[in-house]
């Protein structure tokens, strides 16, 4: 690893007092107050001193490899672990660059490998070793020769789609959940001042909603800063964020299910956000904001011979869902093309989730006891992200209809999908 790696794990420590300090206020306020100012100098020359050995031991006990077949990452002071990634379960290689880590000239990487909860990561390498050891990854997960995959390079890429930072903050400011959360962060604590006049209370109960308000308006406008989509022969690639620089890979065919958000406010001046769901991987939003038909050309890439319904394609729910879900009922719809299966609901956050049939991994009906009372069900189609698609208050007769002909072209669909490769061509 770089030779600033140890600065950053040097944390580790400090942050286990700081977390135990929090933990128990009480009592750390309570052992502050006994401490006297040669007692801190003296603890804090053990500590920092410590801090600084624990970091360079687990820098100087991390090492990686990359064979022909695997990469291996071998950590661990006392506890040792090896990690083996196989090349051809990598999906995605993502490239993160903290704001400190931006000034230094570092980076690191994060691997997204088919079947694991979380991301294995290298943290953290030279920014251009960071890039070269990516480009090796991804070639040698297409197939490429060991011998040659250091020398295909990192793919070129064309941009296809870029956020403005003015759109993305005028469209965060025409959403309700920023605001919801600000009024609850201020209206909360003010109330429970009042009611319990405790000061741990307050900060108890004020400090996790301030920060929920600032994740979904400051935060995600942070995050969410420059967001530009580019194509290249081993999948989409996103760029984005303002303090930390993020560059993740959305891979071919791994994608599962599409969600095409329209809030209320959106809806005049025609934006829209689109979500996806990836096998095995967190990326998780493929476009913040964009003009309608800007979005749906980035998802007729990411999902090729597939396309967003019009609002005329969908098919109401049933009248008799009126009584299962009164005024939203009017909300739900469903669609379905030679190429996939579309549910839509909402109304004041209209959102329309988008399966293509190959991905479909189980078929469901399901009736509740108030539903059966209206001869109306529900049809959730599972995929292969631990989602579902879910559309609701079918007619009964019909959901069972649109089961049996969804299992029939999920198996045609299937048998006609292409091979997930990494990239278009081959060696």
């Amino acid at each position: 690893m770089h030779p600033v790696t140890p600065l950053r794990r040097a944390w580790a420590p400090i942050a286990v007092l700081l977390g135990w300090a929090v933990h128990d206020m009480d009592q750390a306020q309570r052992q502050l107050a006994h401490l006297t100012g040669a007692t801190l100098l003296i603890g804090l020359a053990v500590l920092v001193p410590a801090a600084a050995l624990y970091g360079f031991l687990t820098w100087w006990f991390t090492h990686f490899a990359v064979t022909d077949t695997e990469l291996r990452i071998r950590t661990g002071l006392l506890f040792r672990r090896t990690a083996h990634i196989r090349l051809d379960r990598l999906q995605a290689v993502d490239i993160t660059q903290p704001l400190v880590a931006r000034l230094v000239g570092v980076a690191k990487l994060k691997l997204d490998v088919v079947g694991a909860e979380k991301k294995d990561e290298l943290s953290y390498l030279g920014e251009k070793q960071a890039r070269d050891l990516r480009a090796e990854l991804l070639a040698r997960a297409a197939g490429f020769a060991p011998e040659s995959a250091h020398e295909v390079g990192e793919a070129p890429a064309r941009q296809i789609l870029h956020t403005p930072p003015r759109t993305l903050a005028v469209a965060l400011l025409l959403t309700g959940a920023p605001w919801g959360m600000l009024l609850a962060a201020a209206a909360v604590p003010a109330f429970l001042w009042f009611a319990t006049h405790n000061l741990w209370t307050v900060i108890g109960a004020g400090v996790p909603l301030a920060g929920a308000a600032f994740t979904h308006s400051a935060g995600r406008f942070i995050k969410e800063y420059d967001w530009t989509v580019g194509e290249s022969q081993d999948g989409l690639r996103i760029d984005h964020g303002l303090l930390d620089r993020v560059h993740e890979t959305v891979p071919p065919g791994r994608v599962q299910t599409v969600r095409v958000v329209e809030p209320l406010l959106w809806r005049r001046r025609g934006w829209v956000r689109v979500e996806l769901r990836v096998a095995g991987s967190a990326n998780s939003v493929l476009v913040p904001v964009a003009p309608r038909e800007h979005a749906e050309d980035v998802i007729a890439r990411i999902l090729p011979g597939v396309a967003v319904p019009k609002p005329a394609d969908f098919v109401p729910a049933s009248r008799r869902g009126r009584w299962c879900v009164p005024v939203w009922w009017r909300a739900y719809g469903v669609a379905v093309t030679e190429t996939a299966f579309a549910a839509r609901h909402g109304l004041l956050r209209r959102r329309v989730a988008l399966v293509p049939h190959a991905k479909v991994q189980s078929v469901r009906l399901t009736q509740g006891p108030w539903e059966r009372c209206w001869r109306v069900a529900g049809l959730h189609l599972d995929t292969g992200a631990n989602s579902t698609v879910t559309a609701r208050l079918r007619d009964a007769q019909e959901a069972a209809e649109l089961l049996r002909a969804q299992a029939d072209r999920s198996r045609t669909g299937r048998r006609a999908a292409r091979p997930d490769r990494w990239m278009s061509t081959t060696p």
